[in-house]
């Protein structure tokens, strides 16, 4: 019995999507911040002989995003320079990325990662779903702002020239931000729903994906929960094991996120750093990503929920996992250790 199929525990339980409150991040405001010193606290590990990393990593994880904006602000006042640009030039590899992804504004963040995804040869589909099946429609709103101030071109034009087919279709609906935002259940509807889900998959030859695209990309999280519900009391299946029955590749990925993140984004993401550290070799950018981005908003939930699936704490797996400057910057995001 996986985590997913617990159906009767979600209909009242919050939903990251909807959640605007930071209660549950791991990094807060610090009290007592006192912007000047911090910018000298940086000036000098970055100006004097020798880059001091710890003192970055002191500062730059243990502030929230709109304490190191302001940081920034200051920063460049002082020095007529950039903070982004110094840490640049005095840091590399995977904890430069992680630097300059914390003194980043978090709109910006989720934006920049997006044009890293499309950006080259070839599409890096994975992190577009993770991005889009995971930020509600608020964020995905703020980011395609940021995008246009940014390219000068709407997201939605060139997520067209990268993404095609069902999956292309999929992810530019995801991408509009639309999504309805009612709190109200309608049964009738999840039952109807649910049967044309069915019909339109298990229960015919061949796969009618834009029927399961329309319903998983347009319909309200409370709505989609009531549905879930439904299909299993139709198909004896739950639609995540009918979607990876039925279908493959992209398409299929990004609608069992869309199903995983409906019932809890925080079990989905901790999957995906799981992901990011299994076998040979840890996809660093996703670490990074997952951790920065959720810091503020629900990573003490992505580290129970961690626990919970994989028998250790996210903390004692990045320890074995990353090392040096970057491990210790990881390991301040995500807090204690469970």
């Amino acid at each position: 019995m996986s985590v997913w199929d617990d159906l009767d525990l979600l209909l009242d339980s919050p939903s990251s999507l909807t959640v605007t409150s930071n209660a549950r991040g791991t990094v807060k405001d610090k009290v007592n911040f006192k912007v000047e010193e911090d910018v000298a606290a940086l000036r000098n590990a970055i100006e004097g002989l020798g880059t001091t990393e710890k003192t970055l990593v002191e500062v730059l994880t243990q502030r929230s995003n709109a304490q190191r904006q302001l940081i920034a602000n200051a920063y460049h006042k002082a020095t007529g320079r950039t903070l982004v640009d110094d840490l640049k030039g005095d840091t590399h590899g995977d904890f430069e990325d992680l630097l300059v992804a914390l003194v980043t504004p978090t709109t910006a963040y989720d934006c920049h990662e997006v044009i890293k995804a499309i950006k080259g040869a070839g599409t890096t589909e994975s992190t577009l779903t993770e991005i889009f099946a995971s930020r509600s429609n608020r964020q995905i709103r703020a980011l395609s702002e940021v995008y246009f101030e940014e390219t000068g071109r709407s997201l939605l034009h060139d997520l067209k020239l990268e993404v095609s087919g069902d999956y292309g279709n999929a992810l530019l609906i995801l991408a509009e931000g639309k999504r309805d935002e009612s709190t109200h259940v309608d049964s009738a509807k999840a039952k109807a729903d649910a049967k044309a889900l069915y019909e339109a998959g298990e229960k015919k030859w061949g796969t009618d994906e834009g029927k399961f695209i329309d319903i998983l990309c347009h319909r309200s999280i409370p709505q989609l929960r009531q549905t879930l519900v439904e299909y299993k009391n139709i198909s004896k299946k739950t639609l995540q094991e009918s979607i990876e029955s039925e279908m493959s590749g992209n398409l299929e990925k990004l609608l069992v996120a869309i199903v995983k993140c409906v019932k809890s984004v925080p079990t989905y993401l901790a999957e995906r750093l799981f992901k990011s550290m299994k076998g040979l070799g840890t996809t660093e950018s996703t670490l990074t990503r997952i951790l920065v981005s959720r810091s503020e908003i629900d990573l003490l939930d992505i580290r129970a929920e961690y626990k919970k699936l994989f028998g250790n704490s996210l903390y004692s797996q990045l320890e074995s996992e990353v090392s040096g400057n970057y491990g210790d910057a990881l390991k301040h995001l995500c807090g204690q250790d469970d």
